[in-house]
């Protein structure tokens, strides 16, 4: 008994290929809004960046960025 094997051709493929990315990208913005609104507004005010630790300090320094 032999298999059959379907071909693809290129065009098809391509086409499919095709499709497939733009309902990706249409369901992309929706991902992100949903993200977006799980934030307060005081959670979005508040600090999140520290210059504290040690590595960063480092950093700065050996990069020549001004000291505050």
């Amino acid at each position: 008994m032999k298999q059959e094997r379907k071909a693809v051709g290129r065009r098809q493929f391509l086409r499919t290929l095709g499709v497939g990315t733009a309902a990706v990208a249409a369901g992309g913005p929706l991902v992100s809004e949903a993200r977006a609104d799980s934030e307060s507004n005081d959670e979005k005010r508040r600090a999140r960046y520290k210059a504290d630790s040690p590595h960063i300090q480092a950093y700065y320094r050996v990069n020549r960025y001004p000291s505050k």
